[in-house]
C-alpha cells in the first residue's frame, strides 16, 4: 500500500473517530457480511431453464445495441470473428487476451486473421475478451480482471468480442455475483458489468455509441462449453 493511501485512510479513521472496540465490531459485521452474503431481490421472470437464460440474455442484449451470434463450439469462433470484422469493414487483426483456454480455438483456421496476445493499446482497434457470466436480467455482461483476462480489452479498443459460455449466462444479477464468490474464492481486482457498447444521449438528446468507450460489442454465445475442446485449463 503507498504512503499516500495510507494517510487518506489513516486520516478518515480519524474523521469516523471509533474506539479500538468499534473499530473491531465494525470489521468483524463487514467480514461476516462477506462470508455469509444474502440475496437482493431476484426478479420472479429470470427463474429461467438454460434455453430460456440463454434467449432471454440474447433478446435483452440485442436491445441494447450489441450484436449476438450463437455458436455451437469454440472452434466456430475464428470464422464468427473473421466473418463479423469484414462485415463492418475492419481489418482482419485484433488483439486477444492471454487466457490458455483460447488457444482451443485453432486461431490458425484463419489465416488472414492476425491475432496478437496480450493487452490493449491506444492502436488496437478491436479486442477479444472473455466474459466470468452473462445475465439474463439485462443482456449484461460480467467480466472480472485478471492477468489473463486485461480490463483494458473490453474498453479501450473500438470494437469488443466477448465469449461466452452458455451455460454461465444466469438469470439475475445475484446469481452471477454467485457464481463469481465460488469460482474465484476471492474478489478479483476489479469486476466489470458491461450492457451493450457505450452509449450517451447527453448532446441533444440524440443516443451517440462509442462515446467513452467501444462502439461496438459482438458477443458469441458458445453451446459447448470451453473445457470439452480439450484439456487446457480455463
Amino acid at each position: 500500500m503507498s504512503a499516500a493511501r495510507d494517510a487518506i485512510l489513516a486520516r478518515l479513521r480519524q474523521a469516523i473517530g471509533r474506539t479500538g472496540e468499534e473499530q473491531a465490531k465494525a470489521v468483524e459485521t463487514v467480514r461476516a457480511r462477506l462470508d455469509n452474503p444474502r440475496p437482493n431481490l431476484v426478479p420472479a421472470h429470470t427463474r429461467l431453464d438454460r434455453e430460456g437464460r440463454v434467449a432471454l440474455f440474447c433478446e435483452k442484449a440485442l436491445a441494447v445495441s450489441a450484436e449476438v451470434e450463437r455458436l455451437a463450439r469454440l472452434t466456430d469462433a475464428p470464422a464468427a470473428v473473421s466473418a463479423f470484422l469484414r462485415r463492418h469493414d475492419l481489418p482482419q487483426k485484433m488483439v486477444m487476451a492471454p487466457e490458455p483456454m483460447l488457444d482451443l480455438a485453432e486461431w490458425e483456421q484463419q489465416p488472414l486473421l492476425r491475432v496478437r496476445r496480450g493487452t490493449a493499446a491506444p492502436d488496437d482497434a478491436v479486442g477479444l475478451t472473455v466474459a466470468v457470466a452473462g445475465i439474463a436480467e439485462t443482456g449484461t455482461l460480467m467480466l472480472a480482471s485478471s492477468r489473463e483476462q486485461p480490463t483494458l480489452l473490453a474498453f479501450l479498443p473500438e470494437t469488443v468480442i466477448a465469449l461466452l459460455q452458455a451455460e454461465d449466462i444466469d438469470g439475475a444479477y445475484e446469481d452471477s455475483w454467485q457464481r463469481l464468490r465460488e469460482g474465484l474464492g476471492r474478489p478479483p481486482r476489479s469486476v466489470n458489468l458491461v450492457t451493450g457498447p457505450s452509449r450517451t444521449g447527453d448532446v441533444g438528446q440524440k443516443i451517440e455509441l462509442g462515446a467513452h468507450g467501444p462502439r461496438r460489442l459482438l458477443v458469441l454465445v458458445v453451446e459447448e462449453a470451453f473445457g470439452e475442446a480439450g484439456d487446457a485449463p480455463r
